[in-house]
């Protein structure tokens, strides 16, 4: 069975005192659980978090990183800072980064490429728009976004992917996919990974990351292709992220 994972995005929220307090709180709150956990953080709490979490249960990582690995790019940030700060996860391709910094599918392609070969594993973000879904484009367009990706690593590499399925619509909204919504867009991801390589898909997690909640977590990650999830504001709460860990259990 894969192992559940439950990430936190903290999107552009935090302070060094509200980070001490919510960090302190969650892993005092993770008891022995099946499920693994992590935050991804603002690049400037890259280093609080590698201070106050080395050696805990939770893991930490990044929301973007640059798909060079160095050079003349003001205000990116490269895989060996990442690795200096001890990432584990990155997250890459967000609806938001799509949305507002105009990222293409190439773009998120090859800076999944740059996170694989520096050991950090990439939490590619897949996702359609209301739009898109109304006009029955659900499937052709996070196929559109999962291809760019798998086209550009190779086989072996498939097994170190992280997937997360974010309905845009679902963000921030107050709307959620039921659950069968959901693992019926999981479902078609974990097919399209098989096609490229059937073992590694088998093991790859999928999460879901249309506005997670301690209310509807557990229905979520029951459904058989929903692996955990990529949580927003639940994640600034304590109470909020790890009833959502505990929920994986």
């Amino acid at each position: 069975m894969r192992r559940k994972l439950v990430v936190g995005n903290w999107k552009m929220n935090g302070s060094r005192t509200s980070n001490a307090v919510l960090l302190s709180e969650i892993v005092a709150g993770l008891t022995a659980s099946g499920a693994a956990s992590a935050v991804c953080v603002p690049a400037p709490y890259l280093a609080q978090c590698q201070a106050q979490l080395a050696g805990s249960a939770l893991g930490w990582g990044a929301q973007d990183v640059s798909a060079h690995a160095g050079g003349a790019y003001t205000g990116e940030i490269s895989v060996a800072m990442l690795q200096d700060f001890g990432c584990s996860y990155v997250v890459i391709g967000h609806s938001e980064r799509r949305a507002y910094h105009g990222e293409s599918d190439a773009q998120v392609a090859a800076k999944t490429v740059a996170a694989l070969a520096a050991g950090i594993t990439p939490i590619v973000c897949i996702g359609e728009t209301l739009a898109q879904r109304e006009a029955g484009q659900t499937d052709v367009v996070v196929a559109q976004q999962l291809g760019a990706v798998l086209a550009a690593i190779s086989t072996d590499d498939v097994a170190k992917l992280v997937l997360a399925y974010e309905p845009v619509w679902a963000i921030g909204t107050g709307k959620t996919a039921t659950p069968h919504m959901a693992q019926d867009v999981h479902q078609v991801l974990r097919g399209q990974v098989a096609a490229k390589n059937a073992v590694a898909a088998a093991g790859v997690q999928i999460l879901y990351g249309g506005s997670m909640k301690p209310e509807n977590a557990k229905e979520l990650m029951a459904m058989p292709d929903i692996d955990g999830g990529l949580i927003g504001g639940a994640a600034l709460k304590a109470a909020d992220f790890l009833a959502i860990i505990h929920a994986a259990d």
